[in-house]
């Protein structure tokens, strides 16, 4: 399986409810198993605390920009990102830049990368997904930083496919 059909398997499960799924083929062998009672405890407990973090974080990085670029060059700021491609998260989760700590980063500013070209890993329920680009350009802006939460169609990286 590919990491994007695991991926919609799992927004699958999430969206149906169920709390077991066990696929098999000659390649792979899946069981999927969530404890109903424990993740509505997680959900209670935690949204509050991930809920806010995204916001104010999101708020003043969009009106920081704005902000200085008033004093002198907002037109060709706005104009110059309106061309740029956005890479968006798939899923909610932990946005990770690296495969693990010791590791560069996947990408990085002025990287040029090519389709399904993995740029980063989202943690969702204990689970890393390598998220692949879905356009070739260049790296123009990483809009995340490196372990923070991130919500579903949250913009991860500005590319420009030129």
């Amino acid at each position: 399986m590919k990491t994007k059909e695991i991926r919609d398997l799992i927004d699958f499960i999430s969206q149906t409810g169920l709390n077991e799924v066990n696929i098999e083929t000659e390649e792979l062998k899946l069981s999927v198993k969530r404890d109903a009672e424990v993740q509505t405890r997680i959900v209670e407990a935690s949204a509050p605390a991930i809920a806010p973090q995204p916001v104010p974080v999101a708020a003043p990085v969009q009106q920081a920009a704005p902000a200085p670029s008033a004093g002198g060059s907002e037109a060709p700021k706005a104009e110059n990102t309106s061309n740029y491609v956005e890479v968006k998260s798939p899923m909610i989760g932990t946005f990770y830049r690296s495969p693990n700590p010791d590791s560069p980063a996947f990408v990085a500013v002025g990287d040029k990368i090519e389709k399904g070209q993995p740029v980063c890993i989202i943690e969702a329920m204990k689970l890393f997904n390598e998220i692949e680009s879905e356009v070739s350009g260049t790296i123009v802006k990483v809009m995340v930083d490196n372990a923070s939460p991130v919500e579903y169609d949250q913009v991860l990286f500005l590319v420009d496919p030129s």
